[in-house]
């Protein structure tokens, strides 16, 4: 990982937290305590980073320095506030959202934040846990369409799903238990597409909260798409509706 993209100990990524640095997630040592390292924690959870606890293999990978337990990767952008995006949202111009349900994958990332720019989408939501960092790679996948669309980051994907309802944008996601395929979905409406993660797919309890389902034709053995492929199909199936 390019080291400018990143702070490595504890007490210089406290004090990165404390001057408003945008840090995309942070690092622990899964093994890791201590007074510093907890008050570390505390607060990347109080500022709404998302952290993952790794063993210290993964952390010297990140950074051959002397990372005291943390490594934190800074995101290249800054995340726009989803309220906001919404006020400004034009709804008579039927706008498209995009939100990620535990996609973290950096590779499918960036591809997927290439596709949504292409298409136009409006907002990318994630959520601020469970969900890849913005980084070098994102950059380069997403062949800097990242610096193109606002990107939200929220704390639970399910209170950005009832936002969206509020202001009357219709959720969908995809479903292999749907009774309709996605061509015979309206998607020439103001609309937000919910991508599951590459494992599981959308969470159940996500998918219960969703105004519409509808599945995606699978003709051949395998029974899933990679995401970011499945993504692209959803983004241009709304593409070639608006445009008809």
């Amino acid at each position: 990982m390019d080291t400018k993209q990143q702070i490595h100990g504890l007490r210089p990524i406290l004090e990165a937290i404390e001057s408003g640095e945008e840090i995309s997630k942070i690092y622990f040592l899964k093994e890791g305590n201590g007074v510093l390292f907890n008050q570390l924690k505390f607060a990347a959870k109080k500022a709404g980073i998302g952290t993952s606890f790794v063993p210290e293999e993964k952390l010297y990978k990140l950074t051959k320095e002397n990372h005291q337990g943390a490594v934190a990767v800074l995101s290249p952008i800054s995340y726009s506030n989803l309220e906001e995006v919404l006020e400004e949202a034009n709804l008579e111009e039927n706008p498209q959202f995009l939100l990620l349900d535990g996609v973290t994958d950096v590779g499918n990332y960036g591809a997927i934040i290439r596709t949504a720019e292409c298409t136009g989408v409006a907002a990318i939501i994630v959520s601020e846990k469970g969900s890849a960092p913005i980084n070098g790679v994102v950059v380069k996948t997403s062949a800097g369409a990242v610096f193109n669309i606002p990107i939200c980051k929220v704390n639970h994907l399910k209170d950005a799903i009832y936002l969206m309802q509020a202001y009357g944008i219709q959720t969908m996601g995809a479903s292999e238990k749907a009774e309709k395929s996605i061509y015979q979905t309206d998607l020439n409406i103001p609309l937000a597409l919910v991508m599951g993660s590459e494992d599981r797919g959308i969470n159940p309890s996500t998918l219960k909260i969703l105004d519409q389902t509808f599945s995606l034709p699978m003709l051949g053995k395998i029974a899933s798409l990679n995401v970011s492929v499945a993504c692209g199909a959803m983004l241009y199936e709304a593409v070639r509706q608006r445009q008809s």
